[in-house]
């Protein structure tokens, strides 16, 4: 027995004492990451072709839907589970849900500057729905309670979003692929 536990710490030994020496004045270097950091959920998609969300009003014109790739600032991102954000398109908060809630992007992504993939269309959402995304949101029970009518806006659903200047690091598993189990999305929960 004693055999055993002294050929575990004799290799101990030997290994440590082949670890190369190292200064303690020695520069630390740091790791240079050129060019932007980019997080990529839900399908894969690059930049290319991206159009200024303030453009999709223009882009819509005489048209139900469109399938398009734009480019903007997220505003808000759902504070549950990040299940939907809104984009600015310079006449108001556009919603951005994702496609069949098969990805999420991360709670802390406000202020970023996005890219997604997907199709645009004029949508009702109901008072019902607007009030589950203040909810989402983190507003006050009583700005909940001020919303009292439909709204007709346009929705876009992206099949893949890109977050850009997103600390790699973060972009965990957990905001690509974790259950939304316990936040109902169902067909009676929203008509998004």
């Amino acid at each position: 027995m004693k055999k055993l536990f002294v050929i575990p710490v004799l290799a101990l030994a030997i290994a440590c004492q082949n670890q190369p020496k190292t200064d303690d004045h020695a520069q630390e270097t740091e790791m240079v990451v050129e060019g932007p950091v980019m997080a990529h959920f839900g399908a894969e998609i690059n930049e290319d072709g991206a159009i200024d969300v303030a453009m999709i009003s223009e882009k819509m014109a005489g048209v139900d839907s469109a399938n398009l790739k734009i480019s903007g600032t997220i505003n808000e991102v759902c504070q549950a589970k990040g299940c939907w954000m809104t984009i600015n398109n310079g006449e108001e908060a556009m919603r951005v849900t994702f496609r069949d809630y098969g990805f999420f992007v991360p709670k802390d992504a406000s202020g970023l500057e996005v890219v997604a993939e997907g199709t645009v269309y004029m949508d009702t959402t109901s008072v019902a729905d607007l009030q589950h995304y203040a909810q989402d949101a983190g507003k006050t029970d009583e700005e909940i309670a001020m919303i009292t009518e439909p709204e007709v806006s346009l929705t876009f659903v992206a099949d893949g979003v890109i977050i850009k200047d997103y600390k790699a690091a973060e972009a965990t598993e957990e905001h690509m692929d974790h259950e939304h189990h316990d936040h109902d999305h169902s067909e009676e929960g929203h008509d998004h």
